[in-house]
């Protein structure tokens, strides 16, 4: 490979995204990570790609909003670069509602959505009368958004680093940086920068809902992959002494999940996983220049939605990196 326009250091989901959409616009690219292809938390299990609720807009919701936008066609390029089925769809959300109260706050977004979300998707609130995926709801209501998708991450990842080299770059173990040098490094690069890492865990269980809503009750996400499994999780762990272990915790997310969700009781459990997420001082990524490395940029932080807001990180890294352009929030600079 000729001499690299742009080195990515960290292959994950961030730093991926930045380096396909370099490589998109013909830069030469060189990713470089010592544990391998979505070895962080970008190898997970759940894949919930949900937007934040249409009220009390900001910066982050809207490039948030417009990365949902983008994920159909950007993920079916990146499958069709690597012949790597993702495992996107957008398949929506359902979330049961509580009491009264939340019945009211759900309608009043409802009428925010369209208004925020421009036609492009709903937020309503339907009776859970209806089928056998419904989440069981005390007030026989529940919230339907067509905005939210699912994807495989694990999956995900690897085929844009695949993407990558279909399109001339390299992924590698090791390797010296050339070019403008990004830092994608996950959970380890927060704590350079004062951010530090969030510990999550999930499961995978034998369940074929293919092609139904995702679930969101009791702080749990149910992921119906198009594969036959469902992804749970996760937890949310600020302290920790086994980044990558599983333990009690995942074993009350699942009881919960049986409680919320009684169709999946009984399902098999086919996998355990834990990983830590990197979790800026401000919940918000953290993109542009690099705060303590001269001349170098940085893209990480995507804590618990950096899937959903991939494709629009890569692009704006793109703008910034290869012609000087920078329309990345302000909320978003280092």
């Amino acid at each position: 490979m000729a001499t690299a326009d742009v080195t990515v250091m960290g292959a994950g989901v961030f730093g991926l995204s930045v380096a396909y959409a370099c490589a998109r616009r013909g830069a030469t690219v060189r990713v470089i990570d010592p544990h391998g292809v979505a070895a962080g938390s970008s190898g997970g299990l759940v894949g919930a790609l949900a937007p934040h609720v249409p009220e009390n807009w900001n910066e982050k919701k809207a490039f948030q909003f417009e990365s949902l936008i983008m994920a159909e066609a950007f993920w079916r390029d990146v499958a069709g670069l690597s012949g790597v089925d993702v495992g996107y769809a957008r398949s929506g959300r359902l979330q049961p509602l509580a009491d009264e109260r939340a019945v009211a706050l759900a309608q009043g977004r409802s009428r925010t959505a369209a208004e925020l979300w421009q036609g492009q998707a709903l937020w309503e609130v339907i009776s859970s009368n209806d089928a056998n995926w419904m989440p069981p709801s005390p007030t026989g209501l529940v919230v339907h958004d067509t905005l939210s998708a699912l994807i495989h991450p694990r999956r995900a990842t690897r085929a844009m680093a695949d993407a990558v080299v279909a399109l001339g770059g390299e992924v590698l173990h090791e390797g010296a940086a050339q070019g403008k040098t990004v830092w994608a490094t996950g959970w380890p690069g927060m704590q350079e920068i004062g951010g530090n890492g969030v510990k999550g865990q999930a499961a995978l269980l034998r369940f074929d809902a293919a092609g139904k809503p995702q679930l969101f009750a009791d702080a749990l996400h149910i992921i119906p992959h198009g594969d036959g499994t469902v992804a749970i999780g996760s937890t949310s762990e600020r302290e920790f002494d086994d980044p990558f272990g599983t333990d009690a915790a995942l074993d009350d997310v699942l009881e919960r999940a049986m409680i919320a969700f009684p169709i999946l009781h009984g399902a098999e459990v086919l996998e355990r996983w834990a990983g830590v997420r990197p979790r800026s001082k401000s919940r918000a990524p953290v993109l542009g220049m690099h705060p303590t490395r001269d001349e170098d940029y940085i893209a990480n932080g995507g804590f618990k939605i950096g899937f959903g807001m991939a494709p629009k990180v890569g692009e704006v890294m793109a703008d910034l990196i290869l012609d000087g352009e920078d329309q990345i929030p302000d909320g978003f600079h280092a």
